[in-house]
């Protein structure tokens, strides 16, 4: 799931708009869509729609807007039907039976966290999100259960026949966690966002090379997806240390 920027919980103004490095990575992956069509002859309208969508929630993801949600739920309803088709078992669940209702839940909690739909409805007190950040501590905790959880899901996965088990159980078990810490405003998903969409890049390449429908597109996507949680970490991490950020 696949990552926006500005202060989350002041100068609503200045965060009304979109910076250069977002226009870039919307603009980006709609031409990058356009040229594959181009010079592969082949439109493919799920697959891009897709990944535009997902690019567009990422990005509004990192400046900390709640209308990430709206571009999400367009997202994880296309990427569970693609990754279906691709036998990527472990993703078409996550994103058909986790992702698409944490939509309404991280709307939900991102309201009680401040973010509002517009500025008029925040009354001067700013639309985005509050970050908060988790200790060293927990930090360690939450590694060593994720590392448990993509050993033993990896297992279950190549039981079932998956083709990449180890793979579709890293993006299947840190999205899970990070899609849980986005809904609830920690600047730690996005350390996991990093490595998800990382492994889903070369998931998806190896697609590509078996000839899966949809696939070229996806990899798109996710080199998008990548380029926007490595500055949505740059950003938010400098959010939780500012002055009011709150601990778990």
């Amino acid at each position: 799931m696949p990552d926006l920027i500005g202060h989350l919980n002041m100068r609503p103004m200045k965060n009304k708009v979109l910076s250069l490095y977002d226009w870039f990575l919307i603009i980006g992956v709609i031409a990058s869509n356009i040229i594959y069509s181009v010079l592969s002859g082949n439109l493919d309208v799920v697959g891009s729609l897709a990944g535009i969508a997902g690019v567009l929630c990422v990005v509004l993801v990192a400046k900390g807007s709640i209308w990430n949600y709206l571009f999400g739920l367009v997202n994880v309803s296309m990427y569970a039907y693609i990754s279906y088709k691709a036998s990527l078992y472990g993703d078409a669940v996550l994103n058909a039976f986790y992702y698409l209702p944490m939509q309404f839940i991280g709307w939900w909690q991102w309201r009680k966290r401040g973010a509002a739909v517009s500025e008029s409805e925040a009354g001067g007190k700013g639309v985005q999100v509050k970050a908060r950040r988790f200790s060293w501590k927990q930090r360690a905790v939450l590694a060593a259960g994720c590392t448990a959880a993509v050993v033993a899901g990896g297992f279950v996965l190549d039981y079932f026949g998956d083709p990449q088990p180890f793979k579709d159980s890293t993006t299947t078990v840190l999205s899970i966690v990070a899609q849980a810490l986005m809904a609830l405003a920690f600047m730690e998903q996005w350390a996991l966002w990093i490595i998800t969409n990382i492994v889903s890049v070369a998931m998806w390449t190896i697609c590509v090379a078996r000839g899966e429908a949809h696939a070229a597109v996806m990899v798109i996507m996710w080199v998008f997806y990548l380029l926007n949680s490595i500055n949505g970490f740059r950003v938010w991490f400098r959010l939780s240390r500012e002055a009011g950020a709150e601990k778990a």
